[in-house]
């Protein structure tokens, strides 16, 4: 709670946030088809405000607040993160763009990891190292 305290106004306001994109997402994917979750997450970032330069210090912020919300949202996954993630930058003018990849692991078993990327970069999802999964064709380029 202490440090919590000590955070500025907006790094306190953005995990609150945070804490609650992520259990609409979570609950989503919990109970609804991903394709319908999808336009509802949708809904919730078309008052974007027109594209911006991107900040990468506000774009390491929103990581950050990923790895410190996501130990609080039970079930949180990397999908559920980068999803989150994707709403928080959309909202206010990013264009994130969300990955989802597969890799076989060292028994031959099938993978899946998502991950969401800004300008090439990784920004949520990099521990896990994308370079293994061989990227899906991205879900809908127009939305979210």
């Amino acid at each position: 709670m202490g440090r919590y305290v000590r955070l500025a106004w907006s790094d306190r306001v953005l995990l609150i946030e945070s804490v609650a994109i992520l259990w609409v997402i979570r609950l989503g994917l919990w109970l609804l088809p991903f394709q319908a979750l999808r336009r509802l997450l949708t809904r919730l970032t078309r008052s974007t405000p027109k594209p911006r330069d991107e900040d990468p210090d506000f774009i390491r912020r929103v990581a950050r607040a990923m790895r410190v919300t996501g130990r609080l949202v039970p079930g949180t996954t990397c999908l559920t993160q980068a999803l989150a993630a994707q709403i928080l930058l959309g909202q206010r003018g990013y264009h994130p763009l969300l990955r989802i990849g597969v890799a076989k692991d060292g028994g031959g078993r099938l993978e899946a990891h998502a991950w969401l990327e800004s300008q090439g970069r990784v920004v949520i999802g990099e521990s896990a190292n994308p370079s293994r999964f061989t990227p899906l064709p991205p879900l809908d380029t127009g939305s979210l």
